[in-house]
């Protein structure tokens, strides 16, 4: 629950009680992105303690034809710096790591 403590009560995602379902938003990868996606969530979890240092974070949502789909909370959320850190940062990092990735968007 603490990673998706952010959610509110109201919010689609979420049952009464208030808990996210997490299959909600996110989505299992074929069958021949499912190593490129494990390594995705590898270097996803490398990247999570540097936005975390500064308040923000990001979670990995889906990935479908070589786009990462991720979600930028906490203090990323109306940072001017967001887009230069998902595209220069995350991004960056994903492809020089994983030859299947082709962008990484935020939703």
């Amino acid at each position: 629950m603490a990673m998706f403590g952010f959610y509110k009560k109201d919010d689609p995602a979420a049952d009464e009680a208030g808990q996210v379902d997490a299959g909600a938003d996110t989505a299992a990868p074929s069958n021949e992105d499912a190593q490129a996606f494990e390594e995705v969530t590898r270097i996803i979890a490398e990247i999570r303690p540097f936005l975390q240092a500064d308040g923000g974070d990001v979670e990995l949502l889906k990935m479908e034809d070589g786009i990462v789909f991720v979600r930028l909370v906490g203090s990323c959320v109306g940072c001017p710096s967001s887009l230069m850190t998902l595209k220069h940062g995350v991004e960056a990092r994903l492809k020089e790591s994983v030859p299947a990735v082709k962008s990484v968007e935020m939703v």
